[in-house]
């Protein structure tokens, strides 16, 4: 099929473009870019895009599947259809599933899932019928069971296509991950890494700080994030293998990353969405899709982590979506588990908060979106040029709808924003 999609605006990091373009598309590739296209065959379907954005497909970096194990979470398809609606289309899921995924007989079951039988499509009403499913991306544990005592064979798993090596929970065996980063440097994987001390964090489930007193929640020091990720930039600079640090939620982690990399280590880092758009204020409303691990920061650390994705210092944001059931989350705040989904719900909300009150350009949120996170995972996106692939992303940043169970891809509804109307919606997507 080919598709002339006119008055686009064409939001393109790679190239640091954002214009208005006529973009044709034909067989997978987009064949044309130009102010005006008017030669096109008869049987191109033509789309009025006034208003529309086109960007690089989006890449989320790290995410969690409910299967295997916990499929009244989330099933494999559930989990790509949400990405789809959500305007991704590469997803990585971390390794914590039941039963992890520490072996390459798991690792190639997924993948066999994914390419061979997937074709009957869930809620189809919900998502234009041109959308594919997205690229599904494995993460491959550290630890067997993803327990944090032994190695799993990371030559095996490397070799069964994971596309690099996360427990996606804190590593405290310091020796284990010095050895780690020795017997990771020559497969040429990415290595991620989540750095909490959890004596430091102990029972706690907020940020430590005004509001975690005021609300009467046992609080979690920034020392938490902070000593784990010096002692985790100390054995970088003693190894030498790179290293992507996950889940950064504090200001002191972000100076802390910011003289690493001028200092030379090669590291990259991210936050997840919601740490910016949120802070500890919210969390008066005892919400338990507010409950999250790392907790939402002061309004000190959200402006860090803003100014740190808007300098780089930040490479990317990352989803986290982390479904749960109903019944799992109907507790008091402290003892639900810590968690919310987000795959549908970043792109129209990170725009409308940071793109529309003009404090990030549409440039800087949709490279640590697409291009970036993809430049961690050691990837990358191709430039919307003519004779590239077309792996696209098209939004509507003013269409409006409510979230609901009826309106999600996902099986799992715990978001701060269920009930609510957002403004901001993908059309399609192409991969």
């Amino acid at each position: 099929m080919t598709e002339l999609l006119q008055k686009v605006r064409v939001i393109d990091p790679v190239s640091k473009i954002d214009e208005l373009f006529d973009v044709l598309i034909a067989d997978g590739y987009i064949q044309e870019v130009a102010s005006h296209i008017a030669d096109i065959s008869p049987d191109t379907q033509i789309r009025d895009c006034r208003g529309l954005v086109l960007g690089p497909g989006l890449v989320d970096l790290y995410s969690h599947s409910g299967e295997p194990g916990f499929e009244e979470r989330e099933t494999l398809l559930s989990l790509l259809q949400s990405a789809t609606a959500g305007g991704f289309t590469r997803v990585s899921i971390l390794p914590d599933t039941s039963p992890a995924i520490d072996n390459p007989a798991l690792v190639a079951q997924l993948q066999q899932k994914r390419h061979g039988k997937m074709k009957q499509r869930e809620k189809i009403n919900l998502a234009p019928p041109a959308s594919p499913l997205p690229l599904l991306h494995i993460w491959g544990a550290i630890t067997l069971d993803v327990a944090g005592k032994q190695m799993t064979e990371l030559a095996d798993l490397a070799s069964a296509g994971v596309v690099g090596f996360s427990d996606g929970n804190p590593l405290e065996n310091l020796a284990l991950v010095r050895r780690v980063l020795e017997y990771v440097q020559p497969l040429g994987k990415p290595l991620a890494f989540w750095p909490s001390d959890r004596q430091l964090t102990a029972n706690g489930v907020m940020r430590e700080g005004p509001d975690a007193l005021r609300f009467g929640l046992p609080p979690i020091p920034a020392s938490a994030e902070t000593t784990a990720i010096a002692a985790m930039l100390e054995l970088v600079a003693a190894i030498g293998t790179p290293v992507h640090i996950m889940r950064v939620s504090t200001s002191r982690s972000v100076e802390l990353i910011a003289s690493a990399k001028a200092a030379g280590l090669p590291i990259t880092a991210s936050t997840t969405w919601m740490h910016l758009l949120l802070d500890t204020k919210a969390v008066k409303s005892y919400n338990t899709s507010l409950h999250l691990d790392p907790p939402l920061g002061n309004p000190s650390d959200v402006a860090a982590l803003r100014a740190g994705v808007r300098a780089g210092v930040i490479d990317a944001i990352a989803i986290d979506h982390t479904p749960y059931s109903y019944e799992e989350k109907v507790q008091a705040f402290a003892e639900a588990p810590p968690g919310a989904i987000g795959l549908e719900l970043a792109l129209p909300l990170l725009w409308q908060y940071l793109v529309e009150t003009e404090e990030f350009t549409a440039l800087e949120l949709w490279r640590a979106l697409s291009t970036s996170p993809a430049e961690c995972l050691g990837q990358k996106v191709s430039a919307i040029l003519p004779h590239q692939p077309a792996e696209l992303t098209l939004f509507d940043p003013q269409q409006t709808w409510k979230v609901e169970r009826k309106s999600l891809y996902t099986l799992s509804q715990n978001t701060p924003w269920l009930g609510q109307q957002l403004k901001g919606h993908v059309v399609q997507t192409w991969c």
